[in-house]
């Protein structure tokens, strides 16, 4: 790994990769059915970053209302397609953030990062009732991320990039709550030590029909990550609320 991910702990905002906003449950058959989201996700960052072996930790802890100054780029989507019990879910995202910070004692610091992340899983799909199903699936989530970060008064001038992959296991529960309300619960956890040795989210949201094929949905995302490598080490996390809307066909 390279030093990118003290970019990343610069970064402000970075919408992320929300797994499928299904509305509703939906009855199983035989025809696929899909649906395709655009989202947002305004996430405060805090964490610790450590960019080489002795080198310096750049501490950071943003909330929302600081970070949105900073996105420079943002495009996302999540899609979601079923057939019968089969469930197979796909989302991707492109952020480009930049931020100026400190690292102790008090050094000026600037980062920028571009970030781009594909998750692709798939499983089985339960039903617990007539109007909840819960979702077990697996997969892999690629990152590929190209930052830049200075600490003038250090030497330090890093041009970094990276590319891993983290093996993912997840579930999602999707339950009909009201005749035009639904809530949906995600969690996955990924990493074992093999692209990062931890990542993990939750999210929730509340979806409302808004008509035959269109549903909007608010709620909360928290995501964590720890990646080391060699010296190199990233632990933190992105936490904020979210809406998007979902076209379902």
């Amino acid at each position: 790994m390279r030093a990118w991910f003290a970019a990343l702990a610069a970064a402000a905002m970075l919408p992320a990769p929300l797994a499928a906003q299904e509305p509703a449950a939906q009855s199983a058959d035989d025809d696929w059915s899909g649906q395709v989201t655009i989202y947002g996700w305004g996430a405060g960052i805090g964490g610790d970053f450590t960019p080489f072996t002795g080198g310096p930790t750049l501490e950071f802890d943003k909330s929302l209302g600081e970070v949105l100054e900073d996105l420079d780029a943002a495009i996302f989507a999540t899609a979601l397609a079923r057939k019968g019990d089969l469930v197979l879910l796909t989302d991707f995202s492109y952020t480009k953030s930049s931020k100026d910070g400190l690292v102790p004692p008090g050094i000026p610091a600037a980062g920028k990062v571009a970030i781009r992340s594909l998750s692709m899983l798939g499983g089985k799909r339960f039903r617990a009732s007539d109007t909840t199903t819960i979702d077990v699936l697996g997969g892999v989530r690629v990152w590929s991320l190209d930052g830049r970060l200075g600490v003038p008064l250090a030497g330090i001038a890093l041009a970094p990039e990276d590319t891993f992959v983290d093996p993912v296991t997840a579930i999602r529960f999707n339950s009909q709550i009201a005749p035009r309300l639904s809530l949906l619960a995600y969690g996955d956890v990924g990493g074992f030590s093999v692209g990062s040795d931890l990542t993990w989210q939750g999210v929730a949201t509340l979806n409302y029909r808004a008509g035959k094929s269109l549903y909007l949905s608010a709620g909360y995302r928290h995501l964590y990550l720890d990646r080391p490598s060699g010296g190199t080490r990233f632990e933190g996390y992105l936490s904020g609320p979210l809406a998007g809307a979902t076209l379902t066909f």
